[in-house]
């Protein structure tokens, strides 16, 4: 999906009059949070639509995007309901800081419509394609930090998808399809195009099923097996590495042709200066699928690898774990610490020591940076999930596609022999009751302690989550029974209502 700034009209008239017209609601979703505008953001490749508008968030008070694909039969749509209930529910189980989120969706059969509406976020600052074109009409050049933090962001966010079980290949990425937002953070937008096209048939909708690749001028983005039935994540590396080239020259020239040429983009490559970034880029843009990296890999690239500072390491876990910390608890903490005392000290034999104190650091540095880290500007590129996400079949491919796809055999499971002998979990849902987010604190025998957290579904029994636990050794197949119970009470009375903001268990067992 491409997202633009929204189209303002031109000419002399008057700030206000253009403020009115463009802040009248034209309709409302059924359940009245999210206001439809006049206003209208250029839409490249939704199927069955052309345009989208902005909308009003009215519980967060921000914009969103109001997406409507229309249907040419009311009863082409009854009959693939399921099919897009399926999608659209597997959809809203994608979260990542670097990937366009997906905030909710219905389908319309009243006065003669027939169509589905969905809602995603907002992207204010544009397409990466747009700033790369602003930054090369001021005469200036990317930043080498800039480049690779976007490098990570979204390779960050393809390791993501590609590491999910079964893999979500993106299949459409471009610069038109990466957004950048005013503090820097980049996000993938169009994760939905691929399964929009396997579930929804072209001839079911008004308008064309567009995609990013009948665009010429986008051609060199896809990779030279794309479409044959056989591409897996290659083909999301192959459009990265074109991006990443984008990014680092700020155009690939096309010579007056219509598309760009493999001597062009040959030419791009050989011209940057750093060889690691030539090498990065050129791995990317093999010819041959096999040959090409991994998400994963690429974040190990001598190019973009880096030893983190323990500055982020513990932003990182500070953000991971701030459910389970008082509200505004740092900013207490820091309040009650003299900043003349000491945090830290280096001491050398044959020289003076150095000492680090409070008062060099400043706190609103350190919230920006918390902040930064929360929204996902700084990944830990270092420390990726050996485990796979598990993320429904029907959001990666057709079932079709799943039987027949070849997977290799897979590798045996370590198993825990460890006791667990205290439990703890905290069950939150959202507003919409669509999933319930679980964190469950596991206390083992030998006082190492193991904190585990995971989206659930309603239809998900404890049964399913502690086969999971037992099969990615989590836990030892001799606490899965006690385990089921913990899960199922805590579960029943959180599904029951008998806590309404949220339910907390506690369950302790000597050995």
């Amino acid at each position: 999906m491409t997202m633009s700034v929204p189209e303002r009209n031109s000419g002399s008239e008057g700030k206000e009059e253009e403020s009115e017209d463009e802040s009248e609601i034209l309709e409302e979703s059924p359940c009245g949070r999210w206001q439809k505008r006049k206003d209208k953001v250029s839409q490249g490749n939704v199927p069955g639509s052309e345009s989208a508008f902005l909308a009003m968030d009215t519980e967060e008070g921000v914009e969103v995007v109001w997406n409507e694909v229309f249907f040419s039969d009311r009863k082409v749509l009854t009959a693939l309901e399921d099919k897009i209930k399926e999608m659209f529910e597997n959809l809203m189980q994608v979260e990542h800081p670097n990937i366009v989120k997906f905030h909710k969706y219905w389908l319309d059969t009243k006065d003669n419509h027939a169509r589905v509406v969905f809602i995603t976020e907002y992207m204010s600052s544009g397409s990466l394609k747009q700033f790369l074109k602003k930054t090369k009409k001021n005469h200036k050049t990317m930043n080498v930090k800039a480049w690779k933090r976007w490098c990570t962001q979204i390779l960050s966010a393809l390791s993501y998808l590609h590491s999910c079980d079964p893999p979500i290949i993106h299949g459409n990425l471009t610069c038109d399809t990466i957004f950048i937002q005013h503090n820097g953070l980049l996000k993938i937008g169009s994760v939905w195009h691929r399964l929009f096209v396997n579930v929804i048939p072209e001839a079911s909708v008004h308008g064309k099923m567009r995609h990013q690749r009948d665009e010429k001028r986008n051609l060199h983005f896809f990779s030279p097996e794309y479409g044959s039935g056989e591409d897996d994540y290659a083909i999301d590396i192959f459009s990265f590495g074109i991006c990443a080239l984008e990014m680092a020259v700020l155009e690939i020239q096309a010579n007056g042709d219509a598309v760009v040429s493999k001597e062009a983009i040959t030419n791009a490559g050989q011209s940057l200066e750093d060889p690691l970034m030539r090498e990065f880029t050129q791995s990317c843009v093999r010819h041959e699928a096999t040959d090409r990296p991994t998400a994963h890999d690429l974040l190990f690239h001598r190019v973009l690898f880096e030893v983190h500072s323990l500055k982020l390491l513990a932003a990182h876990c500070l953000i991971s774990n701030q459910y389970l910390l008082p509200e505004n608890c740092l900013e207490e903490k820091t309040k009650s610490i003299d900043p003349n005392s000491v945090m830290a000290e280096i001491s050398h034999g044959d020289r003076p020591g150095v000492q680090l104190k409070y008062s060099h650091v400043s706190s609103l540095e350190l919230d920006k940076f918390l902040e930064d880290v929360k929204n996902g500007i700084y990944p830990l590129m270092n420390f990726a999930s050996t485990k796979p996400h598990p993320v429904p079949r029907a959001l990666s491919m057709s079932q079709e596609q799943v039987e027949t796809s070849k997977t290799p055999t897979p590798e045996p499971q370590e198993t825990e022999s460890r006791k667990v002998v205290q439990m703890h979990c905290n069950l939150e849902s959202n507003d919409e009751g669509t999933k319930t987010h679980l964190s469950l604190f596991l206390k083992m025998e030998d006082k190492l302690h193991r904190q585990l957290s995971c989206d659930i579904l309603p239809t998900d029994s404890s049964r399913d989550l502690v086969n999971e636990l037992v099969h990615y050794a989590f836990i030892s197949e001799e606490d899965g029974e006690r385990m089921v119970a913990f899960l199922e009470d805590a579960l029943s009375r959180h599904r029951g209502s008998l806590i309404t903001s949220g339910v907390t268990a506690t369950v302790t067992q000597g050995r």
